[in-house]
């Protein structure tokens, strides 16, 4: 069943039970995940789930008197988890609401064509906000906290937010906290508050720090707020490029043309990725890039033991891998 993202705040939910939230706009889909659903969260990886179905059926049939509804999110679901969605669906499972928070999705994926058509299912559609919407919710802000600002300090605001919710949202929390008890706001204090630069993603730091470019890593982790989600994230995608950079640092020791070997790895490479993947490939020895998958995969631990300290721990790991000279 197919829903509109605008309608969904006005929808009664709590009929439904499994929903599959795709698309660009990642700032609605965690403010919508954050107010319309409730229970006792878990959340997933949909990797992890193919990879132990076992754990994960028997965490989802399991019930406790101490327990409530359980929520289940599942990040960056793909076509792969559907035959595990409709078997759940299929058993008739209570108590257990599944959120599939998903990318960009094409028409002929089979996942979004079984939410679209199911009538057990509900599927909403994100996109990227325009202007007049980020606008909107600007507004809105400053209206509820009482705080008098001009036009051009929130086209200000949201032209940095460059188009995106998620961003919008972590200046308005910044300029909340910033205010604190009081009800004034200037432009030089906005100037001073939000972000300079550009806002950067997850593989834009990845990739900064491969490079072994120690400048713009810093200024990566200045310019973002992260969470320990996506502290699990950043190591993740970190390992998973370590692991595509030892491979064509090995390929490129046996063929000496990087450009070959970048054109015709498999995967492929992204077009406008194949420079930056060539300089890093440049940056790294095949021992260094070794060495480096290891302390991944125990940074990754540390972090999912020492939550309050994830992402000191995590950063320093990061702009300390810019500086190794390789051997």
């Amino acid at each position: 069943m197919i829903i509109k993202s605008y309608e969904i705040d006005k929808k009664d939910l709590k009929q439904n039970r499994f929903f599959l939230l795709y698309g660009e706009n990642q700032g609605h889909k965690n403010e919508i995940i954050k107010n319309k659903f409730f229970g006792n969260v878990y959340r997933y990886e949909e990797n992890e789930i193919i990879g132990n179905e076992e754990a994960f059926f028997n965490n989802i049939l399991s019930k406790s008197f101490f327990e409530n509804e359980k929520l289940i999110i599942v990040s960056r679901a793909t076509d792969k988890i559907k035959v595990i969605v409709e078997e759940i669906i299929d058993k008739n499972v209570e108590d257990v609401v599944i959120v599939l928070n998903a990318n960009t999705l094409e028409k002929k994926s089979k996942l979004r064509s079984f939410f679209e058509k199911d009538k057990r299912a509900i599927c909403v559609a994100f996109y990227e906000d325009n202007g007049q919407t980020l606008v909107a919710i600007a507004s809105s802000f400053f209206r509820k906290n009482k705080i008098p600002v001009s036009q051009q300090s929130i086209n200000l605001l949201v032209a940095r937010c460059r188009g995106d919710r998620q961003n919008l949202n972590n200046e308005l929390e910044k300029i909340e906290n910033f205010i604190s008890g009081s009800n004034k706001i200037e432009i030089q204090d906005l100037l001073k508050l939000t972000n300079l630069a550009e806002n950067y993603n997850v593989s834009e730091l990845i990739d900064s720090c491969l490079s072994k470019n120690k400048t713009k890593t810093i200024n990566i982790l200045n310019e973002n707020i992260y969470s320990l989600e996506d502290c699990v994230l950043i190591t993740r995608t970190f390992l998973i490029k370590s692991k595509r950079l030892l491979k064509i640092c090995k390929e490129f020791q046996d063929k000496k043309n990087i450009d070959a070997v970048i054109s015709n790895f498999r995967p492929p490479i992204f077009w406008k990725d194949k420079e930056i993947v060539k300089q890093q490939a440049k940056c790294w020895s095949i021992n260094n890039a070794e060495d480096l998958i290891y302390k991944i995969n125990d940074i990754e631990l540390q972090v999912k033991k020492n939550s309050s300290s994830a992402l000191k721990i995590l950063s320093n790991f990061i702009i300390e891998q810019t500086t190794i000279v390789s051997n």
